[in-house]
């Protein structure tokens, strides 16, 4: 009897759903997309309606094989891939490439967990097109601004940049931000505070008033003028306000509050985050009870739950805390909330972090106590607090000093934030009004207001969100395209444009006004939402856009040499070579001198950025051959290599190293940059010819979420970037 065949996304998940669905299913995996716009031209027939030309994705023929063989003599198909735009089209191009006569369930699962496993492979849907038909547009309109804007840079500053839609925009928030850092001024400020006495107990009080309206004080001359003026004062205590405060819990975890909440507490990337959620979501062997998907769909912007789910948490609060402690909740969504999924919480509430610890590594428990905790704590009793807000006359001044102190924790029990409320809080003594005090020590300190803080890689999802750019599954692949490119990089868990990452952001802007526009960005995003909801047809949607699109790119095209002058500064530097003027130009690696005589004079230099010339950077070790010193240089291809300063005399050079550890298992070489004997460029282990290693492709920061390996390796496309290991062949795919 031919088997049932169930196809989804991830090796991991298929072994999940095989131990759920037993012997008479199939589960294969798709490793992801197994069709897509083809890397080597547009593949986007503008004049014919904008018809995207999808070609199966090179390496995955042994895939769709295997998916085609499988389902030959199948007669029930199940499509399982993620519940979102991007699964739905995966969905859709494994039925158009396969389905011709057959009949397929598209199933989604917003938890892995038998029960709803079961569930959705009894009750089959249909392939929604409308979510195609929006990750289409998406794609579609990613590719325009490709394969359009990324050739205008590479005229313009050089070979091998890129632009993406989205990204651009992420940039432009980056780079604005860091210029009102540097454009800041800092304003002087003073406070005054009173260190008070009162039957020998002591307390300390803020000046906040002056003659009724609030005490601003911008220098140290008018905080001297207070302080001895408040040294004169008698203090009296003028109200005492007694209150209760309430302090809600928080919503439960959607996709971006995860990141920013991650990255706060747990250090982690928003990559990071989406890694390992993910793999709670697919699934852990938890010993004899079986796998089990331990979260729900982690890629979602609402914080809706379950009615099954509200039950489950109130009586898992009620048995373990009591039933003072359970408090249910109805959580709003956003306003661009799609509410397509649940929000992020566990699929269910008794697998506590402590029972599932030793199945889970290190990162994973971290993160499932974080998600664990935030949720039910969504679902308990508020904390209440206790305030006594004193105010105290002192002639013209009053000042006021509050006591806050816990009366009952509630969900606080269980999960807390620190947000700096409690700053200002104090301890109190017995007070009554008009309990004179005595004065021991009036203290005024200096402040300065201060920059507004860069981005960390959770509040600029935060700020993305809050600003309709992006969606849910979008906001880590745009962190991580960005750093790819180096227009942007990672400083003390901070974000900060790189010099090319500001020339690319201002050239830009320059080449298409209004097009890299939050808002411009935002509006497409609820258009795309519009086409998910059945509102808007995509072609129009992204006709409309290439009708605005189209006569920008042909004035960024005619204006392209007049901005590739104004982008080359001249200096009061003099070839030393033939004695031409140098002027400072942009190449591969960032700023350079050059002689304005090229191609005659071929002379250049490095320069820091001031735009001063600086010595090449040079090697802690010396010339085995001359005993001079070394340093690193590049070719004519802009690669590195190692040479000795005695040049021409001595010819001596070695590869460059790379500091990256050789994949290769127990070989602890190093990858260094080498090239064939035509010059072209790859990279090999140190410890050649005992290892044999050799990648065309560089290397780059691991582990890898497969393997653990310390170093995996860019691919770069003209359709973006692939990240990939060498050591177990995980790959991980970057767009436009």
């Amino acid at each position: 009897m031919p088997k049932k065949i169930v196809i989804v996304e991830s090796p991991t998940k298929s072994k999940t759903l095989k131990k759920f669905l037993g012997a008479d299913f199939d589960v294969l995996a798709s490793g992801g997309h197994i069709m897509d716009l083809p890397p080597d031209r547009l593949a986007v027939d503008i004049e014919g309606g904008f018809v995207p030309q999808y070609e199966p994705i090179r390496g995955k023929n042994k895939v769709i094989a295997s998916i085609k063989k499988a389902v030959k003599n199948s007669e029930e198909i199940f499509l399982a891939s993620d519940p979102d735009r991007e699964g739905e089209a995966i969905a859709w191009h494994i039925s158009q490439l396969i389905g011709k006569g057959k009949k397929f369930g598209r199933v989604r699962f917003n938890e892995i967990t038998k029960n709803a496993v079961l569930e959705g492979i009894s009750h089959p849907d249909k392939i929604d097109l409308r979510k195609v038909d929006a990750q289409q547009a998406r794609r579609v309109l990613d590719r325009l601004v490709g394969y359009k804007v990324s050739p205008l840079l590479w005229k313009t500053l050089y070979k091998g940049l890129s632009a993406g839609r989205v990204q651009s925009v992420a940039l432009r928030l980056i780079c604005e931000r860091e210029a009102e850092i540097d454009a800041f001024v800092p304003v002087e400020y003073w406070h005054i505070h009173a260190d008070l006495d009162h039957e020998h107990a002591t307390f300390r009080a803020k000046a906040v008033k002056f003659k009724g309206e609030n005490l601003e004080i911008p220098n140290e001359e008018a905080a001297i003028k207070h302080q001895n003026a408040l040294e004169k004062c008698k203090f009296a205590v003028d109200s005492i306000e007694t209150k209760k405060l309430k302090k809600n819990p928080y919503p439960p975890f959607i996709t971006s509050s995860l990141q920013l909440t991650a990255a706060r507490m747990l250090g982690f990337t928003a990559s990071r985050t989406m890694r390992i959620a993910q793999q709670l979501y697919e699934g852990i062997e938890l010993g004899k009870e079986g796998p089990s998907g331990l979260i729900t769909y982690m890629r979602t912007d609402s914080v809706r739950v379950a009615d099954e789910a509200i039950k489950t948490a109130a009586a898992f609060i009620e048995k373990e805390y009591g039933k003072k402690y359970l408090e249910i909740r109805a959580y709003k969504a956003g306003k661009s909330s799609q509410d397509a999924h649940e929000a992020i919480r566990p699929t269910d509430v008794f697998h506590t972090p402590e029972s599932v610890k030793d199945y889970l590594t290190k990162e994973q428990y971290k993160l499932y106590e974080l998600i664990w905790r935030r949720f039910v704590s969504s679902m308990m009793a508020s904390a209440v607090y206790n305030q006594i807000k004193v105010t105290v006359k002192a002639g013209d001044y009053e000042l006021v000093a509050t006591e806050r102190s816990l009366v009952f924790d509630g969900f606080q029990k269980i999960y807390e934030e620190k947000n700096g409320d409690e700053d200002d809080s104090v301890k109190l003594p017995k007070l009554n009004e008009k309990d004179a005090c005595e004065l021991l020590k009036i203290e005024a300190t200096q402040h300065f207001t201060k920059p507004p803080p860069r981005f960390s890689e959770g509040t600029l999802v935060k700020e993305l969100e809050d600003k309709g750019v992006g969606r849910p599954s979008t906001y880590a692949q745009i962190i991580k395209t960005l750093l790819t490119r180096k227009y942007i990089a990672r400083e003390k868990k901070t974000l900060l444009p790189t010099p090319l990452g500001k020339e690319v952001y201002l050239l830009l802007i320059k080449l298409f006004p209004g097009m890299f526009e939050v808002g411009f960005t935002a509006d497409m995003e609820e258009k795309l939402d519009k086409v998910e909801e059945g509102q808007l047809n995509w072609v129009a949607v992204v006709s409309d856009f290439y009708k605005d699109f189209e006569p920008l790119l042909e004035k960024a095209n005619a204006n392209r040499s007049k901005i590739k002058q104004e982008l080359e500064e001249e200096t009061e530097f003099v070839c030393e070579k033939c004695g031409s003027p140098m002027i400072i130009k942009w190449g591969r690696h960032g700023r350079f001198l050059a002689c304005t005589n090229f191609p005659e004079c071929k002379n250049t230099k490095p320069v820091n950025e001031e735009g001063e010339p600086v010595e090449q950077e040079k090697v802690d070790k010396k010339c085995p051959e001359c005993g001079k010193e070394l340093i690193i240089k590049h070719d004519r291809r802009g690669r590195r290599f190692i040479a000795c300063t005695g040049y021409p005399d001595c010819k001596f050079t070695e590869p460059y190293d790379t500091g990256y550890i050789c994949p290769n298992k127990d070989c602890g070489g190093k990858v260094q940059e080498r090239y064939t004997r035509r010059g072209k460029v790859f990279f090999g282990c140190s410890n050649y010819p005992k290892c044999d290693f050799a990648s065309w492709d560089p290397p780059t920061e691991g582990p890898c979420p497969s393997c653990g390996c310390e170093t995996m390796f860019i691919q770069v496309r003209k359709s973006g970037t692939r990240k990939v290991c060498l050591a177990c062949n995980y790959k991980e795919v970057v767009e436009v």
